[in-house]
């Protein structure tokens, strides 16, 4: 089982491409586990067709006793989804909700229970600090994975989150798998970015165009693999996928 952390600026995409990514995984006969860590639970959302699904936290604050069943559902190709959700609005923290909502899961032994091959964590935005920095931790996370575009505000949360990737060595935390390129068509885009890389000593490990197919797709609340598999789009998401593989040396 490899456990993968994806990281990058809010808006960059990592849900779409998490999402995108465990389902051409799912189509190589492989078991995936896409765990969203965002308050806003709508990491999965394109797996399952938009359906809301209960959260972690959710279940927690009820109080009542609650399943692992209770905490997944099974999306497209059979990926397992799970929402750790966020506090209320306005009460408590959510990166606290993210250390809860992991925390539960390992209690419950989702690992055991599924026997994921791949695991991965979708992390909200930029920040990595207290429990947004839980998905990376050892035991959880061996590789972490930027998202990022060419825009200047993209790139600084990059680095930021990479030189996090890189005071945590130390401590047996993930490792940095590498870069995702998610263009946004900006001036020197992908000089910019494989200059950040260059910067890590990692590389640029895919490069997803910018594209109206995959806009078309989250229309339809599904990933561009179930949607559209025959597309520019979809091929991109599978090379992605064999890039995350070849890193992992699987």
């Amino acid at each position: 089982m490899i456990k993968l952390a994806f990281y990058g600026k809010g808006g960059i995409g990592k849900s779409t491409t998490a999402s995108n990514l465990c389902a051409a995984l799912s189509e190589k006969g492989l078991r995936v586990m896409q765990i969203g860590c965002d308050p806003k639970a709508d990491s999965t959302v394109l797996l399952h067709g938009g359906t809301k699904i209960p959260t972690v936290l959710e279940l927690v604050r009820n109080g009542k006793p609650f399943t692992l069943d209770d905490m997944v559902c099974k999306g497209y190709g059979s990926v397992i989804c799970v929402e750790a959700g966020g506090p209320v609005p306005g009460l408590g923290c959510a990166g606290r909700g993210i250390i809860a909502a992991l925390e539960e899961l390992d209690k419950k032994g989702a690992y055991e229970k599924f026997s994921p091959d791949v695991v991965v964590y979708d992390v909200l935005g930029d920040v990595v600090c207290g429990g947004f920095s839980m998905p990376m931790r050892k035991g959880y996370a061996d590789k972490v994975f930027i998202i990022t575009s060419g825009e200047n505000m993209s790139i600084h949360a990059a680095a930021n989150i990479a030189i996090a990737v890189d005071n945590f060595k130390d401590r047996g935390y993930a490792g940095l798998g590498g870069l995702i390129l998610n263009r946004r068509n900006v001036k020197n885009e992908d000089e910019k970015v494989s200059e950040l890389a260059d910067d890590f000593h990692t590389s640029v490990i895919a490069s997803i165009d910018r594209s109206e197919t995959v806009e078309d797709a989250e229309n339809l609340c599904k990933t561009v693999i179930e949607a559209f598999p025959e597309s520019e789009a979809a091929k991109q998401y599978r090379i992605l996928a064999d890039g995350v593989l070849n890193v992992c040396g699987m």
